[in-house]
């Protein structure tokens, strides 16, 4: 028999194919799965030859350390001619090549990206989204265009059955640079030390449907037939070469050599992490972990809301709630800074596509991202400022399809000291730029499109929190010792909503943890009873509630009974049951006195969760006592209907 042909080569032997003019797709979140060894060959060859030339970058996500390495490597003149990305935070030098209108460059929402490797391997024309729609990636504000000198329109839009959609055109990929861990002599790629998955199956079937190449870079070499199939990621017919990967160029993220807690090799201990220290930081990330909808499914975004993981493990919450991120991470507790991207102790790790069309799909219960500016329509931008490129990554896939959103971020930016303690908050020092600005530089979400979906979205400040309403941002919460008009609004280009605001919950100010556990899981009833008596509507949350006793039932039956019988005439019901637990043994107890309160009090009612197997039940029960069945995936649709 003939020998298997050896596929592994030295890195200069994988560059030199890359031709001038090339298209390149590449891997990388952050440092997780960035081939630098690859990187850094090409870099080497064009400053000894000029060669190659003018080549163009397709990434997802930004394989960069925000310095040197990763893309940063290949941001010499006449070296790239084109860039087209999802994230541009990490990849500055390339930024100020496009800032400067020496490359062509646009920025695309990273899960589109993602999502369009698999229509460029499948040869389909492009991608369909609704995704970007009312940002500054939609066409008629921009089409993610960068500079002036990219003219080249990749997003366009096209109306489906009344309905508009974006169309993002395919980029015939040339030359696939990827990375695994194991490589066999044919070629055969395995990720088992990785910490993410990302798109590499994806954008190697993307080159060779575009009659391209693929070089692999792996930190280790098998013999022949030793990787179990299982194990293999991508195919060795897919693959062209293999590059054996110094150590220092096949680092797990830029600032962990290896964990294999990361690659979910082993599970660690979680008691031994401390808690964070009392700052503002800590502040805004306990507001919005009080928002997590326990049992559901979230996203926490980089910069501020990383620490959100840390108070859900310091407050006893990560069995309460699966925390995601989007390259494919389920559970765990995602990780911040350079090991952005990767968890500790995961409970799945997928593909970044299949991550995406989860998040696309409205998988999420809740999403909590960062906020660099909003202004009073509710519009956030995160993704330029002035000749800064930031990038959207994956923020509008996500903010555009979780149920309800978060975005954190201090109240001003630069300088700026906080003084807690005692359950109340003192400026120590302001900070020198104002976020909350009259109109913010680029869109990246659209607070008009997502007040009239009904999308429920707060954005939490060290001192003060805001709601989005079909008016604009509203003041609805101001910390403890904070003077309103001094501290909040002579501090904002423009006036909010004057709603009537409450205090932030002073535990949110203390040193000791907050406890909430016990507030999320174990909330007063009637807590979760709001009567809006203007326009005859109650509004009842019995999310996360444990229905195990008979007195429980009746307790719900005259907290409906105190609050209505006084008005003199029913009201409407909008009832959330999301994560609500009925124990078999008191469901008739409980669906007879729901019969009882809806023929007594209610002239109609809404009932939603997003469990389906909830949907199912509920439906059922409703039905046998003949009253209306159906029960709605959330709360929007419930008003909407």
């Amino acid at each position: 028999m003939m020998p298997i042909r050896d596929k592994v080569v030295s890195a200069d032997e994988a560059v030199a194919i890359i031709r001038s003019g090339d298209m390149v797709a590449t891997s990388g979140f952050v440092g997780v799965g960035t081939p630098d060894a690859i990187f850094t060959a090409l870099e080497k060859r064009f400053l000894s030859s000029a060669e190659p030339r003018d080549l163009g970058l397709l990434f997802a996500a930004a394989p960069g350390d925000g310095k040197d390495r990763g893309l940063n490597r290949l941001a010499h003149r006449g070296l790239i001619r084109r860039a087209v990305g999802g994230h541009w935070s990490l990849v500055p030098k390339l930024g100020r090549m496009a800032a400067d209108n020496l490359i062509e460059a646009w920025n695309l929402p990273l899960g589109c990206i993602s999502q369009l490797f698999r229509e460029i391997s499948g040869r389909r024309p492009g991608l369909l989204s609704r995704v970007g729609l009312g940002t500054f990636v939609d066409p008629r504000q921009g089409g993610g265009k960068l500079n002036a000198i990219s003219t080249r329109d990749l997003v366009r839009v096209m109306e489906i059955d009344g309905q508009e959609w974006l169309f993002y055109q395919a980029i015939p990929v040339d030359v696939a640079i990827l990375r695994g861990t194991t490589a066999d002599p044919d070629g055969n790629i395995s990720m088992e030390r990785e910490a993410l998955v990302l798109d590499n199956l994806a954008i190697a079937m993307a080159a060779k449907a575009s009659k391209g190449f693929v070089i692999a870079q792996v930190e280790r070499l098998a013999a022949a037939d030793a990787i179990p199939a299982r194990q293999v990621v991508v195919p060795g017919s897919l693959v062209d070469c293999v590059v054996l990967a110094p150590p220092e160029h096949h680092v797990q993220t830029y600032k962990t050599a290896y964990n294999p807690a990361f690659s979910g090799q082993l599970r660690v201990p979680m008691d031994r992490i401390p808690p964070l220290p009392l700052d503002e930081r800590k502040i805004i990330a306990r507001r919005c972990a009080m928002e997590l909808p326990m049992g559901g499914v979230v996203n926490l975004g980089i910069g501020m809301p990383e620490a959100v993981a840390a108070v859900a493990r310091e407050e006893n919450l990560l069995e309460q709630v699966t925390l995601t991120a989007e390259p494919g991470i389920f559970g765990g507790i995602p990780q911040g800074g350079l090991d952005f991207g990767a968890a500790l102790n995961p409970s799945a790790i997928i593909a970044q596509n299949q991550q995406f069309d989860f998040y696309d799909g409205g998988g999420l219960d809740l999403a909590c991202l960062g906020m660099a500016q909003a202004d009073a329509l509710g519009n956030v931008n995160v993704s330029r400022f002035g000749d800064r490129f930031a990038g959207a990554g994956g923020f509008i896939n996500i903010t555009q399809n979780a149920r309800a959103l978060v975005f954190a971020g201090t109240f001003t930016a630069g300088g700026l000291r906080v003084e807690a303690g005692q359950g109340h908050l003192r400026i120590a020092q302001e900070g020198r730029c104002r976020k909350f600005v009259t109109a913010v530089e680029q869109v990246t979400f659209n607070g008009a499109l997502a007040a009239a979906a009904g999308q429920r979205v707060l954005y939490v400040t060290e001192r003060c929190v805001f709601q989005l309403t079909p008016a604009g941002l509203a003041l609805v919460e101001v910390a403890p010792g904070i003077d309103p008009e001094r501290d909040i609004l002579a501090l904002m280009d423009f006036r909010p909503v004057m709603a009537e605001f409450k205090p932030m919950n002073d535990r949110l100010f203390r040193t000791a943890a907050m406890g909430l556990d016990a507030m999320l899981l174990n909330r007063p009833l009637a807590e979760r009873f709001t009567l809006d008596a203007a326009r005859s509507m109650l509004f009842i949350d019995l999310t996360g509630y444990q229905v195990r006793r008979d007195e429980q039932v009746e307790a719900v039956r005259q907290q409906v009974r105190s609050m209505i019988e006084p008005l003199g005439r029913k009201v409407t019901a909008v009832i959330d049951y999301d994560g609500c637990v009925i124990d078999p043994g008191v469901a008739e107890t409980w669906f007879d006195m729901v019969r009882d309160v809806h023929g007594r009090y209610y002239d109609k009612a809404s009932r939603y969760t997003t469990s389906a197997f909830m949907r199912l039940k509920l439906g059922d029960e409703l039905r046998r006592r003949e009253m209306a069945p159906h029960v709605f995936e959330s709360a929007g649709r419930s008003s909407a209907e």
